[in-house]
């Protein structure tokens, strides 16, 4: 399982994503804010986007980059479909994004940003959880 979506609140959408590595991880808890945002499994990979991110640990790295890709679509204009990290380590982050331009006919819930309401990353014994939650 990649990730899955908690439904128990109105006004945001809150998810776990699974890995067993943290570069999964960082692919997962992308592939599942963009289920949010747009239809994903519509979106082409067409266009080619390097992101890279910092952070203060590892929590904050996964914060800075859900907040990232949001910021992706807001001022890019991208709906994201793809991710590939290149380099991960506690404090930095550098991911290749492929998607298509914003199309409103392929668009889903606009989301605003992460919140830190039940923000969590965890390693587990078969690798990693995060829960997400992003205001709507």
């Amino acid at each position: 399982m990649k990730y899955r979506f908690i439904d128990d609140l109105t006004s945001d959408v809150v998810f776990e994503a699974y890995g067993k590595g943290l570069d999964e991880l960082f692919e997962n808890a992308a592939y599942a804010l963009f289920s949010v945002i747009c239809q994903i499994e519509k979106i082409e990979p067409k266009i080619e986007k390097e992101i890279k991110v910092s952070g203060e640990d590892t929590k904050d790295l996964m914060f800075n980059w859900l907040q990232k890709l949001i910021e992706v679509v807001d001022v890019d204009n991208l709906f994201l479909s793809k991710f590939e990290v290149k380099e991960i380590g506690n404090m930095h982050l550098k991911i290749v994004c492929h998607g298509e331009e914003a199309d409103p006919k392929k668009g889903g819930t606009l989301v605003k940003a992460v919140t830190y309401y039940k923000f969590n990353l965890e390693k587990r014994e078969k690798g990693y959880k995060v829960t997400v939650s992003l205001d709507i």
